[in-house]
């Protein structure tokens, strides 16, 4: 298995920014963080940034902190903060020191805004939320000054300490850096620093009812760390200004460099955490670790490998080029992962009754086969396979008919059962409506694993023995979105695909995945590559997820 230390990321421009930082020496020992807002799952577009940031510091030997960025009580939890604590390390990753907190500078925050406005560049506004939106202008317009910008530094102050201390409702009074109503950028036009909230944090508990921006909170933070490179996605360009402007005027030495990357936009995915949520509290999907989602956790239930997402973070690599990737790009890594580390089995979603007349007699007498766990890989042993006269083989696996194109067991025809005889169907039972419940079938004598003069059957299908066999469930998971892009959907609720997944509760499954647990992975033959879910699976009872299709359609009918 690789290990994040053998998977060096790709050149990229920050890694080139870096490089010429190290020889100038502007820095000397490279410092990032990785600072999630504790409100919800972390997804696949966090693994690139993950990747990223931890990567940087493990390829230039320096440090990544984690940070949560847990400003806004209203919407975090400590669910959330396990969770992404979670994700990062099974996604192969250790932070720097102890996990770190915005609210862990809650203090020093409080004393920094003080200072503007000491200096005279933060000012406490009580127009209301809506009017600070109307003052604020557009692209086209500049904004114009709140009436309340000019207070005296002994008036903003005094009012300042009485939002600290309750004695303003929510959304009667905030904080606000004085910097250009005019500015062509809206994020400079006075933007809000602190506002009023009353809520429990979930480490701060009731201290405070007063709670400092992300735009204020971010880069002071950064500082406070000693961060060299705070990257961020695109749509903080235009707040790197900010960024640089409240560390040019507070009493802070150090002075991190904010850069923008594109962020990773994946096809029939969602990436906003407030539709993710609307997603799990409609009741739409099974929670944030849905295997049908692209949150790390549902990722990791259907069975991915953190190995597989370092790898297509690899491929995707950095620019700063918005683009959309394709899913197929994050099958393949699996796909090729799995291929490789994931034992096979043989497994029947679909089971046809399969009886071998002629066995028991000479020549067709074998009760089990030695077969490998995997055919290009020894050190993995191999495993007992039953057989008997009665087998179960895939409903699409048997026709009457069919053309010469068709592969697979057809009355009057030969196959080969997967390491055993080569059989030959005879005949066929059906229900009232027409339906085969059953095919007889004659095996040819002495054909076990081996060519017998006169029989060259085309087809292989797999098998299980009827006799011997788990009767489990398993389940198919198809994308959940009907279009490419759902977010841009003005309801993107109604492209939700309702019949994504497909519960199969009787599949009939070699014996041994019986004893099968968590996170086991398997490649079911010619079916795809499953893995034992997490969540519903209890002893001697997995339920298997489906994780990809094989690389191709080995059971196209025609």
């Amino acid at each position: 298995m690789a290990s994040p230390e053998a998977e060096k990321i790709p050149r990229n421009f920050i890694t080139d920014i870096i490089d010429e930082d190290l020889k100038n020496g502007t820095v000397t020992q490279v410092a990032t963080r990785f600072p999630p807002e504790p409100n919800g799952y972390l997804h696949i577009g966090h693994a690139k940034s993950i990747c990223l940031n931890f990567g940087l510091a493990r390829d230039y030997h320096g440090t990544c902190n984690l940070r949560f960025d847990d400003t806004n009580p209203v919407k975090e939890d400590m669910e959330y903060i396990n969770s992404i604590q979670r994700d990062v390390k099974w996604l192969g990753f250790e932070w720097n020191g102890e996990v770190r907190h915005s609210s862990d500078y809650f203090d020093r925050l409080f004393n920094y805004a003080l200072e503007l406005i000491d200096k005279g560049l933060a000012y406490v506004d009580e127009l209301s939320p809506d009017e600070i939106r109307e003052y604020r202008g557009t692209l086209k317009e500049p904004g114009k000054e709140s009436p309340y910008r000019n207070r005296s530094i002994e008036e903003n102050r005094t009012l300042f300490l009485k939002m600290r201390d309750g004695g303003y409702k929510e959304g009667e009074a905030c904080l606000r850096a004085k910097i250009d109503m005019a500015s062509p950028f809206i994020c400079m036009r006075d933007p809000v620093i602190y506002r009023v909230r009353y809520a429990t944090h979930a480490l701060t508990g009731d201290k405070w009812c007063i709670y400092p921006m992300y735009d204020f909170t971010h880069c002071i933070s950064d500082a406070i760390e000693h961060i060299t490179h705070s990257i961020c996605t695109l749509e903080f360009q235009d707040n790197r200004r900010l960024y640089d402007w409240v560390l040019e005027h507070i009493s802070i030495d150090a002075r991190p460099h904010q850069y923008e990357m594109s962020r990773l936009n994946l096809e029939y995915s969602i990436t906003s955490k407030r539709k993710l949520n609307l997603l799990v509290t409609e009741g739409y999907v099974d929670g944030w670790d849905d295997p049908r989602l692209t949150t790390l956790s549902g990722l990791r239930r259907r069975g991915y490998t953190p190995e597989s997402i370092r790898e297509f973070c690899r491929r995707i690599g950095v620019t700063k080029q918005e683009n959309t990737v394709e899913m197929s790009a994050l099958e393949s890594c699996v796909r090729e992962d799995l291929n490789a580390r994931a034992p096979r089995a043989m497994a029947v979603l679909h089971p046809l009754r399969l009886v071998i007349d002629n066995y028991g007699e000479e020549g067709v007498t074998e009760t089990s086969f030695k077969v490998p766990n995997h055919a290009d890989q020894p050190e993995m042993g191999e495993r007992e396979v039953s057989f008997s006269g009665e087998l179960f083989i895939d409903e699409a696996d048997f026709r009457e008919e069919a053309n010469k194109q068709y592969k697979r067991l057809k009355l009057g025809s030969e196959v080969r059962l997967r390491h055993s005889y080569i059989i030959k169907a005879v005949s066929c039972e059906k229900d009232e409506t027409g339906k085969v419940t059953c095919v007889h079938a004659e095996a040819v004598p002495f054909s076990a694993g081996r060519d017998v003069d006169g029989h060259k059957p085309k087809g292989v299908i797999h098998y299980v023995d009827a006799k011997n066999c788990y009767r489990g469930e398993v389940r198919l998971y198809g994308r959940l979105f009907k279009v490419a892009n759902p977010g841009a959907e003005e309801d993107f609720l109604s492209t939700v695909d309702r019949d994504s997944l497909t519960v199969i509760k009787d599949a009939a499954l070699e014996k041994s995945l019986q004893s099968a647990v968590a996170p086991a992975h398997y490649q079911f033959e010619r079916e795809g590559y499953f893995c034992v879910d997490s969540k519903d699976s209890k002893e001697g009872a997995p339920v298997f997820n489906l994780t990809v299709a094989l690389r191709e359609a080995k059971k196209a009918a025609v």
